[in-house]
């Protein structure tokens, strides 16, 4: 099997701390754009790709102090800091302590250090063919929060405020539930929302978010397992299916389908996947 997007960007990161590099440099190596590249990370990691390579280059200069490193200057240059300061600003932001005080107490037992991820096919070896559909435009409303890459975890308590204030949403159009990922931006960070069909926006109360969605066309993928393994799903596609497939990522809202057969209070009956592609 290839490799995906996310190891692609893992290995360039790895093998190259000591260098400066971009965002759309990693996105070359990975063979994707880098609207694709921030996804397919996020999906396979948990982490937004620069944060990483950040949090790598801290750990690393952090090692290199612990050890003794006489000259604080070129251990900044080595994480490419451009001067003392930046990486002192830095340093201390990531690890709450000083380069100097790491260097004193040679030791790293205080420090949270980011080891380098090892990329296990967490992916589904297998999964089905997508259908290929033309969406019509939606209007969606409901609850709405924006989330980094880690803090995804607490989607589903965001789904138990939806289901507790789903009965006051105006304009309602028929059953189907939508949890809704847009406007996700280069650090992995993204909103989204659990919310339903409207007619129209003009009677929503405030307090819900709402999300227009182009007509467009998707890739539309059934996840028949449990909801808690939707994860390594998103993964499989963003790294693996979307790579072979030959398709672009269309840069516009994903989102999760639930109908009648999904029983939000077990997390088992399916949902179905939605990407937006072009050729």
């Amino acid at each position: 099997m290839s490799m995906n997007p996310a190891q692609k960007a893992l290995w360039y990161i790895e093998s190259h701390l000591a260098a400066p590099f971009t965002l759309d440099e990693i996105a070359d190596i990975a063979g994707v754009s880098r609207f694709h590249l921030v996804r397919a990370f996020a999906a396979a990691t948990g982490l937004p790709v620069m944060r990483y390579a950040r949090a790598r280059r801290l750990t690393e200069a952090a090692r290199a102090l612990a050890k003794g490193a006489p000259d604080i200057l070129n251990v900044a240059l080595e994480a490419d800091y451009g001067s003392h300061e930046a990486f002192t600003r830095a340093f201390r932001d990531h690890f709450g302590m000083t380069p100097e005080a790491v260097r004193t107490a040679t030791s790293l037992d205080k420090l949270k250090l980011q080891e380098p991820i090892m990329m296990d096919s967490t992916a589904l070896n297998h999964i089905q063919p997508p259908r290929f559909e033309t969406g019509k435009p939606l209007l969606i409303a409901g609850i709405g929060e924006r989330y980094t890459c880690e803090s995804s975890a607490a989607i589903p308590g965001q789904w138990q405020r939806f289901h507790q204030s789903a009965a006051h949403i105006p304009e309602r159009v028929g059953q189907v539930a939508y949890g809704v990922c847009c406007n996700g931006d280069d650090s992995g960070n993204f909103d989204y929302i659990a919310g339903v069909e409207v007619s129209d926006f003009s009677e929503l109360p405030r307090e819900f978010s709402r999300v227009r969605i182009p007509e467009q066309k998707y890739a539309v993928f059934t996840h028949s397992e449990h909801i808690s393994t939707i994860r390594r799903t998103i993964n499989t596609i963003w790294n693996h299916w979307l790579p072979a497939s030959g398709m672009k990522a269309t840069d516009a809202p994903s989102f999760e389908r639930y109908d009648a057969t999904f029983d939000p209070g077990t997390g088992n009956g399916g949902l179905e996947i939605w990407i937006p592609v072009r050729d």
